[in-house]
């Protein structure tokens, strides 16, 4: 583990030990399940955004996309009888292809990930509520789905399937990351795309893959929230999760410049949060506020990572500095 992911754990440890004192019911077994529920849930898609981050980007439409893919899933299985797997497949295909769009948008014609991604975030809440006409997507009364629904929504051993799926792709995650070639392309191309291009990176894959990765996590989140909800409402359904996924990679780790993060500290950044979350709701404060304590962490996580890059610089140029002077110092060879 980095220094970084041992701070962020015993911060972690700290506010949970404040909350339990706060409010005991905190660690009741109920409470802790639907807290490790939330945790597999956003999580997903928070170790997607970054993959985006780690390359220097930014996925602005996470939000839009749950919605959208959501909807069509709900809407196959309910409204047109499509076998659950194959709506599932759909669902999927339909993720890597917006991955793809935004890749090639971004690598091809050149234009800022903050600028297509934003056209996302409208452009594909824009068409799910078009699909449903502003309404409702969900199951007709006494759907019975038990396969279906033991996937998504039940627990094995007490433990949710949103948290096993979780754990699971938080390790690829992690091996993809820390242990293949690949994920040190990912961390040379947000370091410096210029001199990894040089160094013979294909960059424009690398940032391809990163979108697809994305949107393909992304995708199956869209199904285990459609599943959770049972329902989509396109004009609400996954408002602001692109800014919740944003704040659990930058508490993370992943510097908003690209080239650095950590996946363990992607999942302390989500346990931090949704600890939070449940502090606010354990102390009856209006929930009308969580995008308040959601603003402040993004905004104290950008500020220690600016300081901890400037100490770092200043530390870089001081040990430039006092090698320069012992090399002057030094008598010349032969005397």
């Amino acid at each position: 583990m980095h220094k970084k992911d041992i701070g962020l754990a015993v911060l972690v440890l700290a506010v949970g030990a404040i909350v339990t004192l706060v409010n005991p019911r905190f660690i009741s077994p109920i409470n802790l399940a639907n807290t490790a529920n939330l945790i597999g849930l956003f999580g997903l898609f928070s170790i997607a955004e970054a993959f985006v981050i780690v390359t220097a980007g930014i996925e602005l439409s996470i939000g839009s996309v749950i919605a959208l893919l959501g909807v069509i899933f709900i809407d196959l299985i309910a409204s047109h009888g499509v076998p659950w797997p194959v709506a599932f497949a759909i669902v999927l295909t339909l993720s890597v292809v917006i991955g793809l769009l935004h890749g090639w948008l971004i690598t091809r014609l050149q234009l800022q990930p903050f600028v297509v991604t934003l056209c996302g975030l409208l452009i594909y809440r824009g068409i799910a509520r078009f699909y449903t006409r502003d309404g409702t997507a969900g199951f007709s009364f006494g759907t019975d789905l038990p396969m279906l629904e033991h996937l998504f929504v039940g627990r094995t051993a007490g433990v949710p399937h949103s948290v096993i799926a979780f754990a699971v792709f938080a390790t690829l995650a992690w091996f993809l990351l820390h242990r293949t070639v690949f994920g040190r392309h990912l961390l040379a191309v947000g370091k410096n795309e210029e001199a990894a291009r040089y160094s013979g990176i294909d960059t424009k894959r690398v940032i391809v893959t990163a979108y697809v990765l994305c949107t393909f996590l992304t995708g199956i989140s869209a199904v285990f929230f459609a599943m959770y909800t049972k329902s989509v409402q396109p004009s609400s359904h996954g408002n602001f999760y692109e800014l919740y996924a944003i704040a659990a990679a930058v508490l993370g780790g992943f510097s908003l410049r690209g080239g650095e993060g950590s996946i363990i500290g992607v999942v302390l950044g989500v346990v931090l949060l949704q600890v939070l979350q449940n502090l606010v709701n354990l102390l009856g404060i209006p929930s009308s506020l969580n995008f308040a304590v959601m603003g402040a962490v993004i905004l104290v996580g950008v500020i220690a990572d600016t300081q901890f890059h400037a100490y770092r610089q200043r530390r870089r140029q001081l040990t430039v500095r006092a090698a320069l002077a012992e090399t002057s110092e030094a008598p010349p060879v032969g005397l």
